[in-house]
């Protein structure tokens, strides 16, 4: 009964993600109650992940170290401080829309971009790969960042949350791993689409969580919930779709797709820890909006990456 209700998740991986959406916006209280448990509910997603795609997927060549490390320099470095340049000429770095843009280009990976490359059938293994390297590099990678952003809080507190992140991802990933060696030596290929289900189900569970701000917003002023999504979408296919358009035809175009994905994904609630609560109100609105564009992903952008990977 078990496997083959985790048989038809998997099979139906899109409809549940956005059966996920909807309630978050329409079940509140559920949302409510789920917001406590969003640090183990992303234990949990990062072991059911592991436990999927196995450690001889996630373990890279040292050759993958050079582009692994020049891919985030690029994205988490260069990047947000490209677009804090081009905001600091339009004297709009000051807006809370200017910092949104800044801190969610400067962030690593969401810890779910791994199941994301399940569900739209990229290589999982490099996406576990620059998942944990971009998250390993962050404390560093935030510090040219926070110089120019002083507005985030002391440094301290950002790289701190930094670190503890990394630890859950190290530990919740070896637990992950660890049982994929004990209970799926060899999985069969029943056992991968039911651990495929496990994994989609629980990156649907904690969505439900990470939107409990938005239906109340919703509901208090749509325009200015509409105008944060409307951002939301366009930082996260914008940059989707350039590191697409870019890396198709280089020498990286075996790893374009869990490098736009990661580009376009990034998990910047990281951030929270360290802003002021005066700049913390406008951004939760804006990280509610922003999982929509990471959740509608695998239904609005497969042809776009079918398009830019599958042609020459």
């Amino acid at each position: 009964m078990i496997t083959r209700f985790l048989w038809a998740v998997s099979t139906h991986a899109r409809a549940c993600l956005i059966l996920g959406l909807l309630a978050g916006l329409l079940l509140p209280g559920l949302a409510g109650m789920l917001v406590v448990w969003l640090p183990q509910m992303v234990a949990l997603l990062l072991t059911t992940t592991a436990l999927r795609i196995g450690h001889r997927a996630a373990v890279g060549a040292m050759r993958d170290l050079r582009w692994g490390l020049g891919a985030v320099v690029v994205l988490q470095v260069m990047v947000p401080l490209s677009l804090l340049g081009l905001l600091v000429l339009a004297d709009l770095q000051m807006t809370p829309a200017a910092l949104a843009i800044v801190l969610a280009c400067a962030a690593p990976a969401i810890t779910g971009s791994v199941n994301l490359a399940l569900i739209m059938r990229l290589d999982a293994g490099r996406m576990m790969q620059i998942l944990v390297l971009g998250t390993a590099a962050f404390p560093l990678t935030v510090l040219p960042v926070l110089f120019f952003l002083p507005q985030l809080g002391p440094a301290d507190q950002v790289i701190l949350s930094a670190l503890k992140l990394l630890a859950v991802i190290a530990v919740a990933t070896a637990a992950g791993f660890a049982l994929r060696v004990w209970l799926f030596p060899e999985p069969t290929e029943a056992q991968t689409k039911a651990l495929d289900g496990l994994s989609v189900l629980a990156f649907c569970v904690i969505v439900v969580g990470l939107m409990a701000g938005l239906n109340p917003a919703l509901r208090s002023d749509a325009w200015v919930v509409a105008q944060w999504a409307l951002l939301a979408f366009a930082i996260s296919y914008l940059m989707q779709l350039f590191t697409l358009l870019i890396l198709r035809r280089s020498a990286l175009r075996g790893v374009a797709g869990p490098l736009a994905i990661g580009a376009g994904n990034r998990n910047i609630a990281i951030f929270l820890v360290a802003l002021p609560p005066e700049v913390l109100a406008p951004l939760m609105i804006f990280i509610g909006c922003w999982q929509l564009p990471m959740y509608l992903t695998p239904m609005l952008l497969p042809q776009l990456y079918k398009w830019a990977l599958d042609n020459d």
